[in-house]
């Protein structure tokens, strides 16, 4: 299944007046890297973003989320929301934001 092309228009839109963001596909979706580490993105028709562990733990108790994992295993940190926990254009901003937060306490690639 091709990624949700409507949800990372909408990404796009909240992201593109922050600087050093570059927009890749990946694992049959598309990231977008903030200083060259991947932060958000969006995967078949949910997003992808990339929290703390502590703000993962918190947020995976929020309804609409759950773990990513990759080939059986659990991606800690890495946090899917689906299409209902997006809806809301403030929502979407704001897990974009906490993604973003974190991203910018990691050093650049």
């Amino acid at each position: 299944m091709a990624y949700d092309e409507g949800l990372s228009f909408r990404v796009e839109e909240i992201l593109v007046d922050t600087p050093e963001i570059i927009a890749k596909k990946m694992f049959g979706g598309i990231g977008y890297l903030f200083r060259g580490n991947m932060t958000c993105g969006v995967i078949q028709n949910a997003l992808i973003v990339r929290l703390s562990l502590q703000d993962y733990q918190t947020a995976l108790q929020k309804p609409n989320t759950r773990k990513f994992e990759m080939t059986g295993r659990e991606m800690r940190g890495w946090l899917l929301v689906d299409p209902d926990g997006t809806s809301d254009d403030i929502d979407l901003k704001n897990w974009i934001k906490s993604a973003l937060h974190y991203c910018a306490t990691l050093p650049r690639k």
